[in-house]
């Protein structure tokens, strides 16, 4: 899966960024408030238009004239958000007209060589339009009259921002890249770069005892017995209330989840010390929703007293913690001392084996059939199930599409039934597999 492009939403407070992002992305995902301020961090979700897909950026305000800490913290999260952009809307507020502030903003944009839209939001009606004229004087080129409350323009601006996206060939399948590329995540200070020098066998990644040194992922390619990776090293994520540096921090946020969407394998670094914490539960569950294959890697083992079964409960403990990961094998090793981390790259390759495995038609249909025959489907109100076949539709996760009578007679726990029997008659340790229902046919009257 490739990383859709960022577009970041930018502009100085209350111009209506929010909005615009909530109008785009078809919910509420950011607060809409008259208050300056209100979105305080970046927000981010996908959203699409037109066969093009994106991910937008809602960014707090930018108020470069004020001296308040929150508004300069919220001038650093839009710096940081426009440093991971590959297009920006610069919004303006089209019924207060142009301030000194904008000017600030826009010279600041000019620095960064992307491609800006101006956007004058708030262009209510059509013969307000010439409103727009005045802000020609911030030097951005043709500004775009909207009205994100009342969806007017937002068409034109689209189509020129699009014009900057790769175009979408929906009927182009996307190779594979026969590169693995291994995203390093988890909490700062479990020791992810150190893991990273053991694999590389080299202090190619900068060591530290402070948590959050790492605030850039930083991709390395290198070969193990003839084959290539690419390992990307992440800022660790940690929880709010200990964040000192809260703008660098997010940053470091932001940075890993796009690692962990471009990766085909994450290591999810567990600290032995602490255990699987609430922090790490999210992290794990980043690396699940994005369908991403994962091996948990227990670190600072040699750290922990043990007697006999300590492996054992542990082991019993993360199962518990993180149930959605069931797939996931744990290894478990002390980056300090090399402890295992020989094993890692064994298991790399195998766990990404088995997220590109592609199974026939054949072959699947036999194995499903098998599973029906010792289980058959469910019915409801004397409405049987019927699984005519299945066949796979992609792979980084396994995904098949079963063509059912009735897509509402398929259970979760039926559906989950042939997971699991797909897992013991293929092999997908490590990789989550996708199952999609469709109905071959009409529902019966």
């Amino acid at each position: 899966m490739n990383a859709k492009p960022i577009i970041a939403v930018v502009g100085r407070p209350n111009v209506g960024k929010s909005t615009f992002f909530n109008k785009m992305v078809g919910a509420r995902v950011s607060i809409v408030e008259d208050t300056p301020g209100v979105t305080r961090d970046r927000v981010y979700a996908d959203a699409s238009w037109q066969n093009y897909d994106f991910t937008l950026v809602d960014t707090g305000g930018i108020d470069p004239l004020s001296d308040d800490p929150l508004l300069r913290q919220m001038k650093y999260q839009a710096e940081l958000a426009i440093d991971t952009a590959d297009v920006i809307l610069f919004f303006v507020d089209g019924k207060e007209g142009l301030v000194g502030a904008d000017y600030e903003v826009a010279e600041m944009l000019r620095r960064t060589k992307l491609p800006v839209l101006l956007v004058v939001n708030k262009i209510d009606a059509p013969m307000k339009e010439l409103d727009k004229m005045e802000f020609y004087a911030l030097g951005m080129g043709d500004p775009f009259a909207i009205s994100s409350v009342n969806l007017l323009g937002l068409g034109d601006l689209l189509e020129e921002m699009c014009k900057y996206l790769p175009t979408p060939d929906p009927d182009k399948e996307q190779e594979d890249d026969p590169t693995c590329k291994i995203a390093v995540v988890g909490r700062p200070n479990v020791g992810k770069s150190s893991l990273v020098n053991r694999i590389l066998k080299e202090e190619r990644v900068m060591v530290s005892d402070i948590a959050g040194t790492t605030r850039d992922a930083v991709d390395t390619r290198f070969e193990d017995n003839g084959e290539d990776f690419v390992i990307i090293d992440t800022a660790g994520i940690r929880k709010r209330s200990k964040i000192e540096d809260a703008s660098l921090e997010r940053y470091s946020v932001i940075r890993s989840l796009a690692a962990i969407r471009r990766c085909d394998v994450a290591l999810m670094l567990i600290n032995a010390e602490d255990g699987v914490t609430e922090q790490d539960a999210k992290i794990a569950g980043y690396i699940h929703e994005e369908g991403k294959a994962c091996i948990l890697i227990v670190n600072k083992w040699d750290a922990v007293e043990k007697e006999t079964g300590t492996m054992e409960k542990f082991s019993k403990d993360i199962r518990n913690d993180l149930k959605f990961l069931d797939y996931a094998p744990i290894l478990y090793i002390s980056a300090k001392t090399g402890q295992r981390c020989d094993r890692v790259i064994d298991m790399v390759r195998k766990v990404f084996a088995n997220t590109s495995r592609r199974i026939t038609t054949g072959v699947l249909n036999d194995a499903l059939h098998d599973a029906m025959a010792v289980t058959p489907p469910p019915s409801e109100n004397g409405r049987r199930l019927r699984i005519y076949y299945g066949t796979q539709q992609g792979v980084r996760p396994p995904t098949f599409i079963l063509f059912v009578n009735d897509k509402d007679l398929m259970h979760f726990s039926y559906e989950r039934y042939i997971e699991n029997h797909f897992r013991k008659t293929f092999e997908f340790e490590g990789t989550p597999v996708r199952i999609w229902t469709r109905a071959r046919k009409e529902k019966e009257e």
